[in-house]
């Protein structure tokens, strides 16, 4: 259960707390501006198919503050944070600066130059109230509290008018753009297939035989030399063409599509399998790995039915002293170079158990 609560400008926030914990949210006081939905837009790429958000009111967003003036910390006074309270344990809030924002329709593609309003929805999650530290160092219960909220949003999120996707990730460290340091992630409603998804799904159509992604998953579990964590519920290994230096791909063992098809024992499961490879990570070098979580999530319409639940995480750390940029092969021509082999980090990754 979650209990909600609006902010000065009008966004919504949602506080989600462990057994025995009661929030206690004050009113936010801050002069803010009411908050307009609707500022963004979407433009057509027609050399690509791909849709482009223009926010340029994300200019403003709030850059590197110094730890006394973070937004994401506890506000008891009501006058200091987007999260006004003495203290919480996981909260979500509408996002101030958003790429979407506001219901509609699906986008649709125009004839021409004509922008579409940026419909959709963008949350920002605080995995704690703690400052410092990471979703790692949660205990398993806390862990859970997450994942608990990321499917509460995610069932919300595709309710919403014009929704066609729901993105809950995770961004850490400055290496990979960080501009708030306090522990939190993201969820993104869009009101379109994201690129990386429409391209899964045209795979997954053209795959003969059975799922495409479980077909993937049981080669690999076959295979094994890429396998770095299996229980009876979750598999984790380092795919066989991975892009990344660091690359984890995490599925349930059973096919389902979203957080929303699983069961209590397997969201149970899935929040200890993520713990693990994320302590595995922070275990690679003596500083934390920056990384991206993306859960992919999928539902039973026509375009997505194939979708099969995962979760990717990767980082752009090589060594322990480079980082991998992504010049002209990657950003201009989508064609990934990788630095180091699969299994050598896979074999690294089930070292660090």
């Amino acid at each position: 259960m979650s209990v909600r609560t609006t902010l000065a400008d009008g966004r919504e926030l949602l506080f989600f707390s462990l057994p025995g914990h009661t929030p206690a949210p004050v009113a936010d006081r801050r002069p803010l501006p009411p908050f307009e939905p609707g500022q963004s837009q979407l433009r057509y790429d027609q050399t690509t198919g791909q849709w482009v958000a223009i926010a340029a009111r994300r200019q403003d967003r709030t850059y590197k503050p110094p730890p006394d003036q973070c937004p994401l910390c506890p506000g008891p006074t009501g006058l200091t944070s987007e999260v006004p309270a003495p203290d919480y344990d996981v909260v979500v809030f509408e996002n101030r600066f958003p790429s979407l924002s506001g219901a509609g329709h699906a986008a649709t593609v125009p004839d021409g130059f004509i922008p579409q309003a940026g419909v959709g929805r963008c949350e920002v999650i605080c995995f704690s109230s703690k400052h410092t530290g990471s979703f790692a160092e949660l205990p398993v219960p806390h862990a859970r509290l997450v994942v608990d909220a990321w499917r509460d949003r995610t069932s919300a999120l595709l309710a919403m008018p014009g929704i066609q996707q729901v993105f809950c990730f995770e961004n850490r460290g400055e290496e990979i753009g960080v501009t708030l340091a306090h522990p939190h992630g993201q969820i993104y409603g869009y009101s379109y297939l994201t690129p990386r998804t429409a391209a899964m799904m045209q795979q997954a159509r053209a795959h003969t035989g059975g799922n495409l992604f479980a077909d993937l998953l049981a080669a690999e579990v076959a295979d094994g030399s890429r396998v770095i964590a299996r229980t009876e519920l979750f598999t984790a290994f380092v795919p066989f063409a991975a892009r990344w230096p660091v690359e984890v791909h995490i599925y349930p063992n059973r096919f389902v599509h979203n957080l929303l098809d699983l069961t209590a024992a397997e969201l149970d499961g899935f929040a200890e399998v993520y713990l693990d490879v994320l302590r595995r990570f922070d275990r690679m070098y003596p500083f934390p790995l920056p990384y991206i979580s993306a859960l992919h999530q999928y539902s039973d319409s026509d375009a997505l039915r194939e979708g099969y639940f995962h979760v990717e995480l990767m980082s752009i750390r090589r060594s322990a002293t480079a980082l991998k940029y992504l010049a002209a092969s990657e950003s201009a021509m989508d064609a990934f170079i990788g630095d180091v082999l699969p299994e050598a980090v896979a074999e690294r990754l089930r070292e660090l158990a």
